[in-house]
C-alpha cells in the first residue's frame, strides 16, 4: 500500500464543515465592504522577491526569517507573498490606478510565511485586505477604524475586543525618535535579551514589541515616540480621535504600538483580543504614505488594514457568536423506484421555481428509511418524498423534520408556497 501524502505543516485543508463557518464570515465581510462602497482587487499569490524586500524591510522578520522564497526555472527570485499590502500598491501602479486618483480596494485571500504554527496563526493563513489611495486626511483614517467597530457588531465582538492606537509620526520625527530610543536601549544594554541586540542594530522600534517580562519595567522607562511628533502628524492624530470620540469609539493609545512593517508612517491601529488565550492581534493597519512612490508610482498618501480570517473564525466558534444558516432545505427522496426519475427532474424544477431554495436530491438508492436517516443527517427542513402514489397524483409528500407537524400531501402549486416561506 503506498505511503499517503500529508499536507504541510501550517498549511491546512478547511473541510466541509468549517467552510460553512467561512462563508458566512466572507458574506458578512462582503456585504460590509460593499455598503462603504469599496471595490474588490484580486493579486497574484506569487510576485516577485524584491517587491517585499523593497516595502517591508530587509531587515524585518518576515523578510529575513519567513518568507517562501525560491527561483524559478528563468533562475527569477519569487515569492509567495507574506501579506498584501505591497501587492495592492504594485498592482496599482502597474495599471495606472492610483496616481490622482483615490481609490477604496479590498482584497481577501491566502498569505504565506514560514513560522512555528500554533492556534489561530499558520504558515498558509488568510486575510482580508482594505486599501484606500489618494486621501491624506484624518476622516479616511477614521472610516476605516468605524468600519471595522461595525464589523465587529455584525459579528457580536464588540466586547470581546480593544481597539490600541497610537502615531508614528513623520519619517524625520521617527528617525530622530530612533536615535533617543537607541540611545536609551544601549544603556541598559545588560537586559536586552538576544533577539532585542539583534534589533538594536535594525530595527529598534520593535524591542517596543517585546513580550519578555524580564524587560518590561526597562521598556515602560524609555522615552515615549509622542514626545517627538512633528506638529503636522500631532494634529492629525488629535483630529482622528476627535472623530472616534464623536462616534463613541472607545481605544487605549498604546504609546509602544509600532506595527512589524518598516512602510507605516502617522496613524497605526490593533484591535487586540484576550478570548483566544495570550492577547492577540486580529486586524491591524495603518498609514503608509510613502510606499507608492518606494515602489515606482507618484507620491499618494494611503491607509489600510488586513485582518487574519483564522483567527476571527475561531473568536467566533470559541464564543458561540456563529448563526450559521441551514446548508440544505428540502432533501427529496423517492420511495419507490418509478419514482427516481420524477425525483430528480423535481429536484431541478424547484430550483428553477423557488428563489434562494438548497434542495439535496437522495443519490445512490437504498431502503426507505436509510434515505429518511440520510434525511435527518443533512439538516434539512423538510423532507420531499415521491413514491408511485404521488407520480401518479402529480402530489408529494411533506414531511417535517424540524418540527411537530403533521405530514401532509401537497399540489406542486401548494409546495411551492411552502418553500418560498420556507427561504423567505
Amino acid at each position: 500500500m503506498a505511503k499517503q501524502i500529508q499536507a504541510i505543516r501550517g498549511m491546512n485543508d478547511i473541510l466541509p464543515e468549517q467552510t460553512t463557518r467561512w462563508q458566512f464570515f466572507e458574506a458578512v465581510i462582503r456585504d460590509l465592504l460593499s455598503s462603504y462602497g469599496y471595490s474588490e482587487i484580486r493579486m497574484p499569490i506569487v510576485e516577485q522577491t524584491d517587491l517585499f524586500k523593497r516595502s517591508i524591510g530587509e531587515v524585518t522578520d518576515i523578510v529575513e526569517k519567513e518568507m517562501y522564497t525560491f527561483n524559478d526555472r528563468n533562475g527569477d527570485s519569487l515569492t509567495l507573498r507574506p501579506e498584501g499590502t505591497a501587492s495592492c500598491v504594485r498592482a496599482g501602479n502597474e495599471h495606472g490606478l492610483l496616481y490622482n486618483q483615490t481609490r477604496r480596494l479590498w482584497y481577501m485571500g491566502p498569505m504565506f510565511r514560514h513560522e512555528r504554527p500554533q492556534k489561530g496563526r499558520y504558515r498558509q493563513f488568510h486575510q482580508v485586505g482594505v486599501e484606500t489611495f489618494g486621501l491624506q486626511g484624518p476622516d479616511i483614517d477614521a472610516e476605516l477604524i468605524l468600519m471595522t467597530a461595525r464589523l465587529w457588531q455584525k459579528l457580536g465582538l464588540t466586547e470581546f475586543l480593544t481597539l490600541e492606537l497610537n502615531s508614528l509620526a513623520s519619517n524625520a520625527a521617527r528617525a530622530e525618535y530612533r536615535d533617543a530610543l537607541t540611545a536609551y536601549l544601549r544603556s541598559h544594554m545588560e537586559l536586552l535579551d538576544e533577539d532585542s541586540v539583534r534589533r538594536l542594530e535594525t530595527n529598534p522600534l520593535r524591542i517596543l514589541d517585546s513580550k519578555n517580562p524580564a524587560m518590561a519595567d526597562m521598556l515602560a522607562g524609555a522615552p515615549k515616540l509622542s514626545e517627538y511628533w512633528d506638529d503636522e502628524s500631532r494634529a492629525h492624530f488629535n483630529e482622528l480621535c476627535t472623530r472616534l470620540d464623536a462616534a463613541g469609539i472607545r481605544y487605549v493609545h498604546n504609546e509602544r504600538l509600532v506595527r512589524g512593517l518598516d512602510y507605516y508612517n502617522r496613524t497605526v491601529f490593533e484591535w487586540v483580543t484576550d478570548s483566544l488565550g495570550a492577547q492577540g492581534t486580529v486586524c491591524a493597519g495603518g498609514r503608509y504614505d510613502g510606499l507608492v512612490e518606494q515602489l515606482g508610482g507618484k507620491a499618494t498618501p494611503a491607509v489600510g488594514f488586513a485582518m487574519g480570517v483564522e483567527r476571527l473564525v475561531l473568536m467566533l466558534e470559541q464564543l458561540n457568536q456563529l448563526a450559521l444558516p441551514r446548508e440544505v432545505d428540502a432533501y427529496i427522496l423517492a420511495a419507490t423506484a418509478d419514482a427516481e426519475i420524477p425525483a430528480q427532474l423535481l429536484a431541478e424544477k424547484l430550483r428553477d421555481d423557488v428563489a434562494g431554495l438548497r434542495v439535496m436530491l437522495h443519490c445512490g438508492g437504498g431502503k426507505f428509511a436509510k434515505q429518511m436517516k440520510k434525511a435527518d443527517q443533512s439538516g434539512a427542513e423538510i423532507a420531499l418524498i415521491l413514491g408511485t402514489e404521488e407520480v401518479q397524483n402529480n402530489q408529494i409528500t411533506v414531511k417535517y423534520l424540524r418540527q411537530d407537524t403533521a405530514q401532509e400531501t401537497l399540489s406542486y402549486a401548494a409546495l411551492t408556497d411552502v418553500l418560498t416561506g420556507l427561504v423567505a
